[in-house]
């Protein structure tokens, strides 16, 4: 699979110290490419590099030929970019405000401009809703109006940080659609978020990074096989955790009846008479990595 988005060495500390980019180099291949990490992780500072709202300290990155940090009247040509706090003004129509949001991009004829916003709105299921003013969508509304304005110009790099938190499950359905449809041959859209089942459901590729370093690369399939045969599941009561920490990797846990229903890495097979092995999970590799040493 050939790279598209080549990111190499990029560093980034802030005034207050805080190191968020360690040197993060990442080959990005066209579609739907993930970007996991908890909050703080660096994600955020990482997608406003590439969105020429940040000067990286060093590295670069490089999409088909274009310097993206160097680049920057070019790069926002092929861009688009959905913040995770993206701000909406709520006495404009959704018509309203993709019309702003084109002519910014240069759409200047006026007619284009009518079509190109009816055809958004119609991709993000909002064209019924095109004359009511934004302070009455609900959040899956505006992050659908988020997502409409990031496609003006058909970018090829579509850029969306944490698109779905707070989402009710209806709307991340609609909103995964909407995501999947922008993946192209030629495109990449590039999906920053902590929760694992949106790039399950979304990405073949992605990748891990905790406290401003990639810890992992690799594809979905490739995650899962990793851990085949090695997950174990078993519900118990709390004070008999601290014990398994001898006789494999405690990766998650979760309240259950009364009682913690655990699920557990293990190399050396059952971990106790209680566990029974399941199918591994993307949350299971992502807390593997994650929370390792």
């Amino acid at each position: 699979m050939s790279t598209i988005l080549n990111v190499k060495d990029l560093k980034k500390t802030y005034s207050s110290g805080v190191q968020a980019l360690k040197g993060v180099s990442l080959d990005i291949p066209a579609g739907m490419f993930g970007l996991l990490g908890p909050n703080g992780a660096g994600k955020t500072t990482l997608m406003k590099i590439l969105a020429t709202l940040l000067e990286a300290d060093s590295g670069t990155a490089q999409m088909n030929g274009l310097d993206l940090i160097a680049n920057k009247a070019d790069t926002r040509r092929v861009l688009g970019y959905l913040p995770q706090d993206f701000g909406l003004y709520p006495t404009l129509t959704a018509a309203q405000m993709l019309d702003y949001f084109a002519k910014l991009k240069g759409v200047n004829n006026k007619k284009e401009r009518r079509a190109l916003v009816d055809a958004l709105l119609e991709k993000v299921n909002l064209y019924e809703e095109r004359n009511r003013r934004l302070g009455g969508f609900s959040g899956g509304m505006r992050q659908r109006v988020g997502i409409a304005q990031a496609l003006i110009g058909n970018p090829k790099l579509l850029i969306v940080d944490e698109p779905t938190s707070g989402l009710d499950p209806e709307e991340r359905t609609r909103l995964h659609n909407v995501l999947a449809e922008s993946a192209g041959e030629d495109t990449v859209v590039l999906l920053s978020t902590h929760i694992v089942s949106d790039v399950s459901n979304l990405c073949d590729r992605f990748a891990v990074i905790r406290r401003g370093e990639i810890v992992a690369a690799t594809s979905t399939g490739a995650a899962l096989n990793e851990l085949e045969g090695r997950i174990w599941e078993a519900t118990m009561p709390r004070e008999q955790i601290a014990g398994l920490e001898a006789n494999g990797k405690v990766i998650s846990k979760q309240m259950a009846g009364g009682n913690l229903r655990v699920r557990v890495l293990s190399e050396n097979g059952k971990p106790s008479d209680s566990f029974t092995r399941v199918t591994a999970t993307l949350e299971d590799y992502y807390f593997t990595v994650v929370n390792q040493t």
